[in-house]
């Protein structure tokens, strides 16, 4: 049975920090790109950030322009566990963060998701 469990999310003052976990089983994790998305009430779902294994030791990664420069996003494979590391927060930052897995075996896509941790940002 495929889980993505979120956590780390709370109420945190603007320019504060927060380190989302994700903790996943039920798949070959190392298979698979790793991505925080977030959804605030009103807005479409947004990617905030990818991490995609290349080799043992490489990872590739991409950031949404809104994060650039204040999120980071790391994983741990002997841990199944997919970080992201808030930093110089804002009350627009405000949403519930999505943990999602996906691959693409010959035709067929894989897409996981978790059920969110809710991030807000105010004073």
């Amino acid at each position: 049975q495929v889980q993505l469990v979120e956590s780390g999310g709370g109420l945190v003052q603007p320019g504060g920090s927060l380190r989302l976990s994700c903790a996943a089983s039920g798949f070959t994790f190392s298979g698979y790109a790793m991505s925080w998305y977030r959804q605030a009430p009103g807005k479409e779902r947004e990617l905030v950030a990818t991490i995609t294994i290349i080799t043992s030791t490489l990872s590739r990664t991409k950031y949404g322009d809104s994060v650039k420069g204040r999120f980071i996003i790391s994983r741990d494979n002997a841990k199944n566990t997919v970080y992201l590391q808030m930093n110089s927060l804002k009350p627009e930052d405000t949403a519930v963060y999505h943990c999602n897995a996906r691959t693409v075996a010959g035709l067929q896509e894989y897409n996981y998701w978790g059920q969110g941790t809710q991030v807000t940002v105010s004073s």
